[in-house]
Order: C-alpha cells, then sequence, then structure tokens
C-alpha cells in the first residue's frame, strides 16, 4: 500500500525527445519530485501499472501509442491529474485532450517558470480533492433531475451517476453554489488553478461543453448550466 504522506510527489513524465526530457526533469527533481521517464506511449503505461502516480505530464506526439489514446486509456483507470504538452499548431488535439480527461496542457514552447507554476497548481488541486473526501459538512444540492452530493464528489442526473473529472466537478460546484451569479471565464481560471497566467479561457468552454454532455438532456438547450453572452456562465437559479 503506498502512503502518499511518507513521499514526495511522483510525476510520471513522457516524452520521446531525450532534450525534452532532461529539460523538464531537472526542474522537478530541483523542487524534489520523484520523476519517472517513459518514451512511448506503451511504455508509460507500463511505468504508470508498476507505482502510484500523483502526476502524469503526456506529450501528445509518441510512438507506438498517442498521447491522446494514453489519455483515453488512464482515465479508464485512474483519476491523476494530466497535463498535457502540445504545439500550438494543435489546437484541435488540446480540445480533444480536455475531453478525453486531461486537466491541463502546456503550449510549447513555454518557459521553466510557466512548466513550474503548472504543475504546482496540479499538485494543490490533487491534495485538494483528497482532502475534501473526509467528512460531511455540506447538504447535496437537488435542481430538477440533477444532484450534486459535495463533500462525496459525486453527481447524477436523471437518476444516474455521471463520471466527472477533478476540474469539471470544480467548475460545477463554483457555478452551483452560487445560482444565477454570472462567473467570467477568467474567474472561473482562478477559482481553479489559483490564477489565469498562461491559461487560455477557451479551455473553460470546453469543460463547459463536456458537462452539459454529461449533465443536460440537449446539450444545445441547457437546463442547468447557461451561457451569458460575451460575459461567461451561470448555474440556474433554484428559484426559477
Amino acid at each position: 500500500m503506498d502512503n502518499r504522506l511518507d513521499r514526495p510527489a511522483r510525476i510520471l513524465l513522457v516524452d520521446d525527445e531525450q532534450p525534452i526530457q532532461t529539460l523538464l526533469s531537472y526542474p522537478l527533481r530541483k523542487e524534489g519530485y520523484d520523476v519517472v521517464q517513459a518514451t512511448d506511449g506503451m511504455q508509460a503505461l507500463e511505468r504508470f501499472d508498476e507505482q502510484p502516480f500523483d502526476l502524469v505530464i503526456l506529450d501528445l506526439m509518441l510512438p507506438r501509442l498517442d498521447g491522446l489514446e494514453v489519455c483515453r486509456r488512464l482515465r479508464t483507470r485512474s483519476s491523476v491529474p494530466i497535463i498535457m504538452l502540445t504545439a500550438k499548431s494543435e489546437e484541435i488535439d488540446k480540445v480533444v485532450g480536455l475531453e478525453l480527461g486531461a486537466d491541463d496542457y502546456i503550449t510549447k514552447p513555454f518557459s521553466v517558470r510557466e512548466f513550474s507554476s503548472r504543475i504546482k497548481a496540479a499538485l494543490r488541486r490533487a491534495e485538494m480533492s483528497r482532502a475534501m473526501q473526509a467528512g460531511p459538512d455540506e447538504a447535496p444540492l437537488e435542481v430538477l433531475e440533477l444532484r450534486i452530493d459535495f463533500p462525496k464528489r459525486t453527481v447524477r442526473a436523471r437518476g444516474r451517476e455521471a463520471q466527472l473529472t477533478f476540474v469539471e466537478f470544480e467548475i460545477l460546484s463554483a457555478l452551483a453554489r452560487a445560482p444565477g451569479r454570472v462567473y467570467t471565464r477568467d474567474m472561473l481560471l482562478s477559482r481553479i488553478w489559483g490564477d489565469s497566467a498562461y491559461r487560455d479561457p477557451r479551455t473553460i468552454d470546453v469543460h463547459i461543453r463536456h458537462l452539459r454532455e454529461k449533465l443536460e438532456r440537449e446539450p444545445k438547450d441547457p437546463e442547468y448550466l447557461f451561457t451569458v453572452r460575451g460575459v461567461g456562465y451561470r448555474f440556474r437559479d433554484t428559484d426559477s
């Protein structure tokens, strides 16, 4: 049994370019993290099965099995935070990666400072998630056919449990705890990731679309998550 308190955070770094491995692993180890390296998609899955990880840094373009497929397979077995590394020309793949369950992405080229900021934020979110699983301190919210149990971090839509990623649940929670209040994209970025630096506000749009697909009867005609054009998003006012 792995005890997270007895060891430094363990990070799986997946990239097929040795210079990138060297460049990224150095600051991670300097911060005290335990870094395990993999150079292709199949090796990444093998390494992941060998021991528990607190974070996966996953390049999009990998031999044997690409990053999107690795992300998809990891999400079938774990909720570990996943940060994808992408090139500027891979906009569609960023969106697909987020929809497959990646928590964040970093666009190459990036600074070591940005990289370090993203890593710390992802690990902080994961630690918050574990802490929030403690005891019940808030009543479930029920609106129409949606039930959100905040302490248990579970969501049921029309009687069926919805499988949300950590980020999706955090966005839903932020909106649902203040029904009717409008949140801008930057407000949600800051609330979920601690700040909005280095992040594309469209990331929020992708997560909202994914939430609607999981929760709404008709995603294009939502009952819970509404767009406020030119501003952001709001949750259904419970008085309506």
